[in-house]
Order: C-alpha cells, then sequence, then structure tokens
C-alpha cells in the first residue's frame, strides 16, 4: 500500500521532469549529499548549448533584474516543507457550512501547501504586500544560509521559523531583501492561477519599478494587461510634491488565452446603482411630475466633489419613464464621408437636415432601428438635425479607467463603523475598490486569493460583490500572527495579531451585510475555515526512517505526533492528496471506528488502531474515490495486506493510501 508524502511537493523537481520532456540529453542522475539518496540533475552547460545558436563559451550579458540572494529565493521557492495546515473551529465562522479559507500563517509556506488543491483553480489574486518604506516589517527568510541548513529548516527540526523585521533603509540589502521576500511568493502564486486568471498587486512608488521587472520575468512581459493609478490622499506636510497616488499592477496568467476566447472587460458605471436608487425615491414621492424629479435629480448631482468619478453622470439631467437620459449625443459619421440617406421628420413629413459628416448609422434599415428603440431625438422641425438619446439605465457598463478615485476618508469612517465607531487600524484598503476589481475580473462562481490579507479588505470586497451583483465568489486569506506593537491601535483595541484583527473583520463585516439587502442570486456565506500552518503531524521518523538509531527505536513506534487530532490527519492527507479543503466533512461510527467522509465520498478516512477486514468491506459499499488509513492501524499485517485487494474487488476505482 502506497504511502502519502505528507510535505509539500518539490517543484524543483518537477521543472527538471519537464526540461527532461523538451530536452532528454540535459538531464541525468546526481548523488543528493543531503539525502544520500539520486534525484534528477540539469546539465545547465549542455542546456545553455541547447537554447543557444552558437557556440557558448562563457557568461552574456542580457536584459534581466538581479539583487543579492535571488538564486537563493527561487531555491526558497522549490523546496518542499514538512508542515500541514490544522483546522481551528474555535477560530472558525460556519466551519461546517462555509466554502471560504482563512490561512493563519507564513504566507510563503500556505501558497506551497495550496499548490496540490489549488493548482490552476484561481482566478484572481489580489495582494497589498508591506511597501519598503524603510519602516514596515518584512518577512525574514533567512537567505543566507547553507543547503544543509536550508533543509533542516524546511523539515521544520528546529522551532524558530521565520520571523518578521523591518528593512530599514540603513540596511545594504535594503531592496534586496524586499525583492527576495517578495519573489518566491509571487512564483508559488502564478502556479495558483487559471489560464484566464488575473492577479493585481498594490505597491507605491519605492518598489514599483522593481516589481514590474520581477512581474515580467515570472508572468511574461506580454501578460501585463495595465498599471493602475489610485489617486488616494493628500499629504500636506510634504516638502517637495504632495503624493496621493498608489498604483496597482495587473497581469493576466496568459493574455493569448484572453484573445482566444474574445474575453472582454466590463464594469458597471460608478455610481448608476446610486442613481437608480435617487430616481425610484424620487418617483415614489413626486410620481410622473418630472420637472420635480428632475430637480431632485440635480440636487443630488450637486453632492458630487470635483474629483468624484461619478461627475460624468451629472449629465443625465432629464428624465421619463425610462429614468434619466441625455439626448446630445452626436449623430455624426465618424471622420466625415458617412451615408446620407434621406430621413423625413415624423410631423413635418419633410427631409431632415444632414449632419455634415453623414449620418452615424450605416443604413437607412439600421436608423430606423434606432428610431424603434427610442435612441434619436428629432427637433421642432425638419431644419434640425436629429441627435441620439442616451438612457443612464440602459448603458450600465463600461471598461474600467487606469486612473482611479479612491475613497480613503470613507474607507477609514466605515471600517472604523464596522468596529462600532473605533478605529483599531491605519489606512485600510477601500472594500469597495476591490469590489469593484472582483466584479470586474471574476464571474459568480470564481475562487479569489489573497496572501497579505492585513485587515481582511479582500474577503470583505468579494462579500460585497455576491451581496450586491449576486454570485458564490469564494475567498482565501492568508495572514501571518505578526504581534501587534503596544501603540498600535490594534492592540489597545484588545487585538493581540493582525491575524486576529482580520478575522474579527471579516465576521463583522459578513454580518453586517448580511443585515441589510442582498442579491436574491447569493448563498449568504460569509464564514470562513480557520487552517493554522504548523509543523508535521508526522514525527521526523516517517520523513527520515535511516536516521533512527536503534536506542531510540522504542520511541518512534507510533510517527504520529501524540498531540494531533483524527481532524488534523485529515486535514494534512487533504493537502497531500490535493483535495478542496473547503468541502463538507462528516463524522460517522462504523463498526465503533470514527470515520470522516469528505464530500460524501471525495474521500474516507479512518485512523482509528484495529482496522478489520469487515470494516474494509463496509467503507467499500461507499464505493469512495480514495480511501485513507493509518499504516500501523490495522488489526494484522494480513488485514494490511488485503486492504487493496478488498478494494479492487468491491469498489476498484478507490485509490487506497495510508500514513
Amino acid at each position: 500500500m502506497d504511502k502519502l508524502k505528507m510535505h509539500s511537493p518539490d517543484l524543483s523537481q518537477d521543472n527538471v521532469a519537464k526540461i527532461r520532456e523538451l530536452f532528454p540529453a540535459c538531464v541525468t542522475e546526481a548523488h543528493d549529499d543531503t539525502t544520500g539518496r539520486m534525484r534528477l540533475a540539469v546539465d545547465f552547460d549542455h542546456l545553455r548549448q541547447e537554447l543557444s545558436d552558437h557556440i557558448v563559451e562563457g557568461a552574456q550579458e542580457r536584459y534581466r533584474l538581479d539583487w543579492p540572494g535571488k538564486r537563493e529565493a527561487l531555491v526558497t521557492a522549490n523546496a518542499h516543507i514538512a508542515k500541514t495546515l490544522r483546522p481551528s473551529r474555535e477560530d472558525s465562522y460556519n466551519f461546517d457550512t462555509t466554502r471560504n479559507l482563512f490561512i493563519e500563517g507564513d504566507n510563503l509556506d500556505a501558497l506551497k501547501l495550496l499548490q496540490e488543491a489549488y493548482l490552476g483553480q484561481t482566478k484572481m489574486i489580489y495582494i497589498d504586500p508591506p511597501y519598503n518604506t524603510g519602516t514596515d516589517a518584512v518577512y525574514d527568510d533567512n537567505f543566507a544560509t547553507t543547503s544543509a541548513d536550508f533543509l533542516k529548516r524546511s523539515m521544520q527540526e528546529d522551532g524558530d521559523g521565520n520571523r518578521l523585521v523591518a528593512n530599514l533603509e540603513s540596511n545594504g540589502r535594503f531592496h534586496s531583501d524586499w525583492l527576495s521576500m517578495l519573489y518566491p511568493r509571487l512564483k508559488l502564486a502564478r502556479s495558483l492561477l487559471r489560464d484566464d486568471g488575473f492577479i493585481a498587486i498594490s505597491i507605491d512608488d519605492v518598489e514599483c519599478h522593481s516589481l514590474k521587472k520581477v512581474m515580467d520575468e515570472i508572468f511574461g512581459e506580454k501578460n501585463f494587461i495595465a498599471t493602475l493609478v489610485w489617486d488616494k490622499n493628500r499629504k500636506n506636510d510634504a516638502k517637495y510634491f504632495s503624493v496621493g497616488h498608489e498604483y496597482m499592477l495587473v497581469y493576466v496568467r496568459s493574455l493569448q488565452e484572453l484573445k482566444d476566447h474574445d474575453v472582454e472587460l466590463r464594469a458597471p458605471k460608478e455610481g448608476v446603482d446610486e442613481v437608480r436608487e435617487v430616481f425610484s425615491t424620487l418617483r415614489m414621492e413626486y410620481g410622473d411630475d418630472w420637472k420635480k424629479v428632475a430637480q431632485g435629480l440635480k440636487d443630488f448631482y450637486r453632492t458630487f466633489e470635483d474629483e468624484d468619478p461619478r461627475l460624468p453622470l451629472a449629465r443625465f439631467t432629464k428624465v421619463d419613464g425610462k429614468g434619466p437620459f441625455r439626448d446630445d449625443g452626436n449623430i455624426n459619421w465618424p471622420g466625415g464621408g458617412g451615408p446620407t440617406y434621406t430621413i423625413l421628420h415624423p410631423d413635418t413629413g419633410l427631409p431632415c437636415k444632414l449632419p455634415k459628416s453623414g449620418w452615424r448609422y450605416p443604413t437607412k434599415k439600421r436608423f430606423d432601428e434606432e428610431v424603434e428603440k427610442g435612441r434619436i431625438v428629432f427637433g421642432p422641425d425638419e431644419t434640425t438635425v436629429p441627435r441620439v438619446r442616451t438612457n443612464l439605465f440602459d448603458n450600465n457598463d463600461q471598461v474600467l479607467t487606469s486612473v482611479r478615485y479612491s475613497y480613503a476618508q470613507t474607507a477609514t469612517l466605515e471600517f472604523e463603523e464596522i468596529f462600532d465607531g473605533v478605529r483599531v487600524f491605519e489606512n485600510p484598503k477601500n472594500y469597495k475598490d476591490i469590489s469593484l476589481l472582483v466584479k470586474y475580473m471574476t464571474g459568480p462562481d470564481d475562487l479569489i486569493v489573497d496572501f497579505f490579507a492585513g485587515s481582511g479588505s479582500t474577503a470583505h470586497g468579494v462579500f460585497h460583490a455576491n451581496s450586491t451583483y449576486g454570485g458564490e465568489r469564494r475567498c482565501i486569506s492568508v495572514q501571518i500572527p505578526e504581534q501587534t506593537s503596544q501603540e498600535s491601535l490594534a492592540y489597545k483595541a484588545g487585538y493581540g495579531s493582525i491575524a486576529d484583527l482580520c478575522k474579527d473583520r471579516i465576521r463583522r463585516a459578513g454580518t453586517k451585510i448580511l443585515e441589510g439587502e442582498c442579491h436574491e442570486g447569493w448563498n449568504k456565506d460569509v464564514g470562513f475555515r480557520v487552517l493554522k500552518v504548523d509543523t508535521s503531524n508526522m514525527q521526523n521518523v516517517y520523513y527520515r526512517p535511516d536516521q533512527v538509531d536503534q536506542g531510540s527505536l522504542l520511541d518512534a513506534v507510533d510517527h504520529i505526533k501524540p498531540t494531533r487530532t483524527p481532524e488534523d490527519l485529515l486535514f494534512q492527507v487533504l493537502v497531500d492528496w490535493g483535495v478542496d479543503l473547503t468541502l463538507p466533512i462528516q463524522r460517522e461510527t462504523i463498526q465503533g471506528k470514527s470515520v470522516f467522509f469528505v464530500d460524501e465520498n471525495a474521500l474516507v478516512a479512518c485512523f482509528d488502531p484495529v482496522i478489520t477486514e469487515e470494516l474494509v468491506k463496509e467503507l467499500t459499499k461507499r464505493e469512495p474515490l480514495r480511501v485513507v488509513f493509518r499504516d500501523n492501524g490495522f488489526v494484522s499485517d494480513a488485514v494490511k495486506i488485503n486492504v487493496e485487494q478488498i478494494f479492487r474487488q468491491l469498489s476498484p476505482t478507490t485509490e487506497v493510501k495510508s500514513i
């Protein structure tokens, strides 16, 4: 019976295998001094020659971004770890029914542990990583280690883990440390994206240029979509310029995928829903008194500030039963030389005056169709050129502009409102901005990931998008339990870590959304299943049995740590086998044994001791896709040997493994 490996995949070996498919002669076997085993290795001299149209003799200059620690960062991205995700029901919200995840722990570990289950499954990744300001904390992944030390850390023989340290400007590796922190995480994130998936990253001036080069390298320059500029807070204390903007780099996994399927992105015009609400209220008050309705609408438009992105809506000042409209649209053929067919005025019956460059519609039939739809407005007689009418509520979609205005003050006030008026976080991201991007770049059933969750704005934005536009989008949030400083607002509000604050914000945001009106096409899932990154459930003997001496052999009889629960083991199996971590889980007692059923028969697991053939035969009746037992949990060696044969006879499609 095969054993589950119980650690994250070794991506370097996967990459070598891919190279071997293209260039078999470039891959050989080499002795690994660390493990003492043979492993695949690349003959780089041979590979360089395969990829060159001339003789390669040595290093050559080429366009690329380099920094001290880049190679170590690549090793970090590819190396496997012996860690797991342990469920925390007490920290979760609707653990048994939600399809959302909150992973507490280092996002580098989390991204590795998500590789099997969510490879190519994510439609959108949004992150707001720590900016490299000289005071912010960065993840200290300790790149200055030997290969042996690195392996030791990855197998978790020590308990130190990664730390958060301030990246001071006096540090000689100021830019390098930040890039080394982000690089492996972005490489892992790319593999989670679907071919038509997007990644959006918020960043400021300090590292925008470096981030662009890193993204070009990892995602490909051809897959760059846009740099969005978010106009935010003004800084009146600035010495030279008041920098009030941030950037957002947007890439797609494969631009060719979008082109092949003629994908176009469209978003609702900003403020249209608000105008619709105001218009409905005015109609209820004034009925068909269009003058009063129009005046009330103009009064609403006057509340817009000069930089308000809703300002273009103020041109829709006329109203009737179809809502606000404007009738000053240009009916000219663009560029001149348009068609000059005859259009008769509906009242006088005489030919209307022609526009200077001809009619904008290619044929009279098309013109008449627009008249039938009420999109053409005629003047009092034939001496006036007809105009195009545009109804606000008929034109709700638009391509988003690259320069966006974000209501930073409004975001702060709404954030405080969630926490009953208490300020607990500085400068939270506006969840409505993220909600707009979610609606723009995802479909109703897609998965969104944020592995720098911070205050939880992305999860809030996903809930808002679902409740506003409908759909059942799911969200995975990852946040390291960074301790809050005693001077911080979060600490004073009683939050010991940013992760605790984030979880509470998501709970509160979901509750508040459910109190309002919600789209009927939403399942109202505002919960999250909390999983915490931890050391493996398995003893070291499971990974390195050759290192167990005779004196400690009795201590290694059970290779599972005594403090771990059956549910802990179940989730490590889900991670290792690549099963969705949000599937429903049922626990049943069968013949006195505790048995887990994941999504009915997607996976069946029993980790109790003294497993008998009778129990095994009972489980075959469920015809599970996968089944897993404890390796030393069978009543006898004979039963252990017979298990695979029993399933092969009674449930031949079942895959059987042990831990």
